[in-house]
């Protein structure tokens, strides 16, 4: 009999995945037969995948229930990373598919991440550093600079990652508040944090909103242009989610009208920034959706999702299932 197929589909603009699979191998030889494919970011999911009894997906593509339908081998579909949104979990659930995810991979590095955007916003960084290399050495935006210890620091989401970003938030010296209606009642004791019952209060009282949770079809558009008018007015809104909780449009005109203070975006609405005068928003930082981007935790999500792969052609139980 030959073995099962793994097919990893990965960005080849990113290559994420070398072609020898060099991380996720040692798992698979002597279990299953591994073929890494390079796509185009939008490209359509490819028929030589069709076959797979397991598939290890990184960004795109979709995963809808139409190519569900027509997996007849797989055992498991694995997001190499926390977001599943591109897969139809509900349709794979009753195709019998376990949809699985590494949630922990990048706690941290995406936790560093918000906390660098926060203090690169609150302290001005990008802005002294423009004036120190013009030689300029006047503090132009002294008055823009804050501090921390007067700053009430909003988490929407506190899961793995937006626990991580609270607890590095309150050892900075913040007033740490979150939200998350699905979390249970005394997680804010626990965590040492204080917690609002709706997302009009955290929005209300923060100084810097971060922004943690998954993308669902109720987190959608979650933060749009009468969310952005709740903040206080010289506050900031940090994401490193993902792009389509956040409406980019009400975002840049606030932070053109002043309203916000500053944005820091790693991920966006419709991602990468589409034209000029989105780039050149005011008081605008944007990285490339790569908060979760260490070696270490490269490695580490890899690994995960290979052992993960292992078990599901093994026919042993899978983890991280989210349907």
């Amino acid at each position: 009999m030959p073995n099962p197929l793994v097919v990893i589909l990965c960005p080849k603009e990113f290559k994420f995945t070398d072609h020898a699979a060099s991380v996720e191998t040692p798992f698979l030889t002597g279990v299953a037969d591994l073929k890494t494919i390079w796509l185009d970011y939008n490209a359509p999911f490819p028929t030589e995948a069709l076959e797979a009894a397991a598939i290890i997906l990184w960004h795109g593509p979709t995963v809808d229930a139409g190519i569900l339908a027509r997996l007849k081998n797989c055992r498991a579909i694995i997001r190499n990373g926390v977001g599943f949104d591109t897969v139809d979990i509900a349709a794979a659930a009753r195709h019998g598919i376990p949809v699985c995810n590494v949630p922990d991979y990048g706690t941290e590095e995406v936790a560093d991440h918000a906390i660098a955007l926060t203090l690169a916003l609150c302290r001005q960084l990008f802005p002294l550093d423009a004036e120190a290399k013009r030689l300029g050495w006047k503090i132009e935006v002294a008055a823009k600079m804050r501090r921390l210890g007067t700053l009430t620091f909003g988490v929407i989401g506190l899961g793995r990652i937006g626990t991580a970003t609270a607890l590095r938030a309150k050892a900075m010296g913040f007033h740490v508040v979150f939200h998350d209606p699905y979390v249970p009642a005394g997680t804010n004791k626990a965590v040492g944090v204080a917690r609002a019952g709706t997302l009009d209060e955290l929005l209300r009282i923060s100084d810097v909103v971060s922004v943690h949770c998954p993308l669902t079809a109720e987190t959608r558009g979650l933060i749009g242009a009468a969310e952005i008018a709740r903040l206080k007015p010289g506050s900031f809104l940090v994401n490193t989610a993902r792009g389509d909780i956040v409406q980019k449009a009400p975002v840049f005109a606030a932070l053109r009208s002043g309203h916000l203070a500053g944005a820091g975006l790693d991920v966006v609405e419709n991602e990468p920034l589409r034209t000029a005068e989105e780039a050149a928003a005011p008081n605008l930082i944007v990285t490339c959706h790569a908060a979760f981007c260490s070696p270490e935790g490269m490695v580490e999500m890899r690994s995960t999702s290979a052992r993960i792969a292992r078990a599901a052609v093994l026919g042993e139980p899978v983890w991280n299932r989210v349907n």
